[in-house]
């Protein structure tokens, strides 16, 4: 690990950890600020039609024999400050409809058939909660009638201060100056114990690292590069909105390709680098997306319909993902 200049750490100064501020005290400051995510989640995703559907939902599930868990317990209002991440199994066509994990390694290791064998997997953008990462995932699921495992990321105190610096709204430029990985390795060195807030899912992963720094730029990242590395998994299809593009370009950096297996990236809202080969790129960045052109560095998207940002279809000029993901999937199946 390295040392702060002026002897402030390692065996040179003083070693700040020992003016650490408590994790019980930085602790709710991430959590309200994940809250005002989940607020904003809202003007993104669709989360009203998320939380009828689950209600709905419910009143079937309650009427079943075994006592299945009811959906919306699954996404409950822990999820509204929640700071860890978690994986959730999405199928709009078969109950229970959402099954929620919050260790890779027990998913990969998990018995039923449908954690494997499911296609697609969806990364929303920053600092989404589970109420934004399940409602675009269920969004996705519902139109292609398919299950769908949604990453719902991590969020910490580096998240916290790159927002506060900005990065909500120029995350593509902190991307590029890696100012995230600059503040990890200061809270790393300053603040261990707060720092781990927000990282317990990709600490799951096979062979994760303990280190200051994510090994694939993000935990998010870190998630699903341990997913399709497995040789067991069956996943194809990567849709990422806003932020979760970057998440997915990191992610399959340096990824060894498994046997029989292309792969088809899907992003929404920040067109990335076609950097791998062998991996189908499908690009759309709305006309009127002023948040996704500061963060398209110059990538051209593929399409470019008359939208905004925002996924919502009860928002003005939402970005039709549902229609461009079903034309995707029938023109690659013609």
């Amino acid at each position: 690990m390295g040392e702060f200049p002026f002897g402030l750490s390692g065996g040179t100064g003083f070693p700040l950890a020992a003016f650490e501020i408590p994790r019980w005290l930085v602790e709710p400051a991430v959590m309200a600020c994940r809250a005002f995510n989940t607020a904003v989640d809202a003007a993104f995703y669709d989360v009203p039609e998320l939380v009828r559907d689950l209600a709905d939902k419910d009143m079937i599930v309650a009427t079943m024999q075994g006592g299945a868990k009811m959906p919306s317990r699954i996404v409950n209002l822990d999820a509204l400050t929640n700071p860890e991440g978690s994986l959730l199994l999405i199928d709009t066509t078969t109950a229970p409809y959402v099954h929620r994990f919050i260790d890779v390694q027990a998913y990969l290791d998990s018995p039923h058939p449908e954690t494997k064998e499911v296609a697609i997997a969806t990364v929303t953008g920053v600092g989404s909660s589970a109420y934004g990462a399940a409602a675009f995932g269920w969004q996705v699921s519902r139109a292609l009638g398919k299950p769908v495992l949604a990453i719902v990321p991590g969020y910490g105190v580096a998240d916290m201060i790159q927002q506060a610096l900005g990065g909500w709204f120029v995350f593509g430029l902190h991307d590029f100056l890696e100012v995230k990985p600059a503040v990890q390795t200061a809270l790393a060195e300053a603040a261990p114990d707060a720092a781990e807030i927000g990282r317990a899912l990709p600490q799951t992963a096979p062979d994760h690292v303990q280190a200051p720094l994510f090994e694939h730029g993000s935990g998010s990242s870190d998630v699903l590069h341990a997913l399709l590395s497995d040789p067991r998994m069956r996943l194809t299809t990567l849709v990422g909105h806003s932020k979760g593009a970057l998440v997915i370009k990191n992610a399959i950096r340096s990824l060894t390709p498994v046997a029989g297996r292309t792969l088809t990236v899907a992003t929404f809202g920040c067109p990335i680098a076609h950097e791998e080969a062998g991996v189908r790129y499908h690009q759309c960045l709305g006309l009127f997306d002023l948040l996704g052109e500061l963060n398209a560095w110059g990538n051209p998207p593929d399409r470019a319909p008359a939208a905004t940002h925002t996924t919502n279809p009860y928002a003005p000029a939402p970005l039709p993902v549902v229609l461009l993901l079903q034309q995707l999937l029938d023109d690659q199946a013609a």
